[in-house]
């Protein structure tokens, strides 16, 4: 498969949805506190992104039943909204994706319920310097593959793991298209980069081992394989004829 350049039209239409998506999850902050159930926080995401004229892109994809990913302390990605409630001191990572005017925008980050430890702000902090070193290396004529190894590094840095069994993909006319983006990799290794590729890039940093296990009774929720925390933010990008533009981070909180 092979990445598509896209077009100014396409690019604007991209970056509404990307808009949309950085929108709802401010819109969610306000919902994820102590005593709150992650499938009520879902239907406050669906009924937000609908009202704005999207849809999400998760329900109904490959089976997957709701509007948002919420995935709290040992939960990797793709934790599905249910009856947990959160709880005083946990993390949790929203992940949204909207399709708006046929355009899909994907983007997520992390939120502290009530005052975590200062371990757990450790890990948050550093998975969002992972996510800012990897966009650095977003300019036309770099290797993509030194996201994911300015990624690990920073990471490993900090004595933190790289999830490799997930990674960033290309969207914008489709949920996922080429490229994948490895967040850890071979340094000046994979395709050049070009103006008009949209991609994200995820890193989803552990605080302990690397590896992942699927929840049997759902088939989707990857937690940590030794229970410790995991972390992550998210954006959709842009390369552009000088640099990049995070087309998600309309706040530039994170």
């Amino acid at each position: 498969m092979s990445i598509i350049i896209k077009t100014a039209e396409q690019i604007e239409g991209i970056r509404k949805s990307a808009h949309l998506a950085a929108k709802t999850l401010k819109h969610l902050e306000q919902f994820v506190i102590a005593g709150a159930k992650t499938i009520d926080i879902d239907r406050k995401c669906e009924e937000f992104i609908r009202q704005h004229g999207a849809t999400p892109a998760t329900k109904g994809y490959r089976g997957f039943k709701h509007a948002c990913c919420i995935s709290p302390n040992d939960v990797i990605c793709h934790g599905v909204p249910n009856e947990t409630c959160l709880q005083n001191g946990d993390i949790v990572n929203i992940d949204v994706t909207t399709i708006l005017g046929g355009y899909f925008g994907d983007t997520c980050k992390m939120y502290y319920v009530g005052e975590p430890s200062q371990y757990a702000r450790e890990l948050v902090e550093t998975s969002k310097a992972c996510l800012k070193a990897g966009m650095k290396q977003c300019f036309p004529g770099n290797r993509l593959n030194n996201i994911g190894f300015n990624i690990a590094k920073i990471a490993h840095k900090h004595g933190y793991s790289v999830v490799y069994e997930f990674c960033g993909h290309g969207v914008g006319l489709k949920f996922h298209e080429a490229p994948d983006v490895a967040h850890i990799a071979d340094e000046n290794t994979g395709p050049i980069l070009k103006p008009g590729m949209i991609f994200t890039i995820e890193p989803m940093i552990n605080a302990g081992k690397s590896r992942s296990k699927i929840d049997r009774k759902d088939g989707w929720t990857a937690r940590t394989i030794d229970g410790r925390l995991s972390a992550q933010f998210e954006h959709t990008v842009l390369i552009t004829e000088k640099g990049y533009e995070a087309l998600s981070d309309l706040y530039h909180d994170f």
